[in-house]
């Protein structure tokens, strides 16, 4: 694919762009070879001792290194303006584009600054409600002052995207609709290197795969599979993934009796053994923007029961996947139930969400192209 001629500015929370060889620090050097330069605001505390690096030829990353968590974003807005300045970024050719919601705040003091047009990347649903907790909340605050402020919004699905421009009266052709790439021969070449039926010895095993946070109800996996061991006893859940919920989840499942049914393993980079030798994949998100875990489980070949959230809803309730309404135990339960006693019926939704996957991801060279395409689209939005 041919260079482009801008110079990007993107604020970033997400620290694994400075880990070599993550998936996130790979994508940042592909992103690069689209443009002239790109420069990375990322939001960190001096507590991480990050240093500014050149991840590339023409890839920079510089941390804000800010004294605690929420004088992140003024600080990404002071490094931001320094760097507009010092690498003669040229309205026209140049953009800001900003991955969170805080992140969009920090641009939006760029943008007032020097005028250089803004990106915003909506990665999940604002609007949900069960988008709660204090960030969540925080976030909130900003978000319409944000939303209203940018030159483009960028989301992974149609529905984030209807949602915004009817809630803001925003112009649909500002609104960009870019799903996340996904790598499918990746996934679907991944080696298995143990099976989970003979590592926990269970019969039938429900796979989730998701930060352990609020938003992410693993309290409902939990609630379902007690009332599923009641018939199926030899039923097993595998949670891979970590976060600050963990220790309470585990609480949870001791004080429910299901500690010899349950496993927290904890975060995994290689998920191909966990995809290819469970039963089944069941996400009990509150929401989602896209829903990745999904996607990867789907092309593995796994069957799927979810709640109606992120890439759930392109998907048809009982074709491609059983869709359960959010927070629904006894639903969920009952399609769970279902599905275990119907090995045909697992087959065919293991069939048909491969099918119906192959049908809307696109490929990376696709991606890259729409990813430049939006940006060069943004930079024309010059405002006098």
């Amino acid at each position: 694919m041919e260079q482009g001629e801008l110079k990007v500015l993107m604020i970033s929370s997400d620290r694994k762009v400075l880990e070599e060889g993550s998936a996130v620090s790979e994508r940042m050097k592909e992103y690069g070879k689209l443009v002239t330069e790109l420069h990375i605001v990322l939001l960190s505390d001096s507590a991480h001792k990050l240093k500014e690096t050149t991840l590339d030829k023409n890839v920079w990353v510089y941390p804000t290194n800010s004294s605690v968590h929420f004088l992140r974003p003024l600080g990404a807005r002071k490094l931001g303006k320094r760097i507009v300045l010092d690498k003669k970024f040229v309205r026209g050719r140049s953009i800001i584009t900003a991955d969170s919601i805080e992140c969009g705040w920090a641009g939006l003091g760029v943008k007032s600054k020097w005028r250089i047009p803004l990106e915003v990347q909506l990665h999940s649903d604002p609007f949900s409600a069960y988008f709660s907790g204090f960030q969540n909340s925080v976030r909130k605050f900003f978000v319409r002052s944000v939303i209203k402020g940018s030159d483009t919004i960028r989301v992974v699905s149609g529905s984030v995207g209807d949602k915004i421009a009817s809630d803001f009266k925003i112009d649909k052709n500002n609104i960009k609709v870019l799903p996340i790439y996904v790598d499918r021969e990746r996934i679907e070449s991944g080696q298995v290197n143990f099976d989970l039926h003979a590592r926990f010895g269970w019969h039938f095993i429900l796979l989730s795969v998701a930060r352990l946070t609020p938003e992410k109800n693993i309290p409902m996996a939990l609630n379902v599979l007690k009332k599923i061991i009641e018939f199926f006893p030899t039923t097993g859940l595998v949670i891979v993934g970590d976060g600050p919920e963990r220790e309470n989840l585990k609480q949870e499942a001791r004080s429910k009796n299901l500690e010899a049914n349950v496993a927290f393993v904890g975060w995994q980079e290689d998920l191909a053994s966990y995809y290819k030798s469970a039963n089944m994949f069941i996400q009990t998100s509150f929401f989602e923007g896209y829903g990745l875990a999904l996607v990867e489980a789907g092309l593995s070949g796994l069957p799927i029961v979810t709640t109606a959230v992120g890439i759930a809803n392109d998907l048809e309730n009982g074709a491609d996947a059983y869709i359960c309404p959010v927070g629904d135990v006894e639903y969920m339960f009952k399609a769970i139930y279902d599905l275990i006693e119907n090995n045909p019926k697992r087959e065919v939704l293991r069939l048909n969400i491969k099918h119906k996957l192959d049908s809307i991801l696109i490929t990376k060279e696709e991606y890259l192209e729409r990813l430049k395409t939006a940006w060069e689209d943004t930079a024309s939005k010059v405002h006098a």
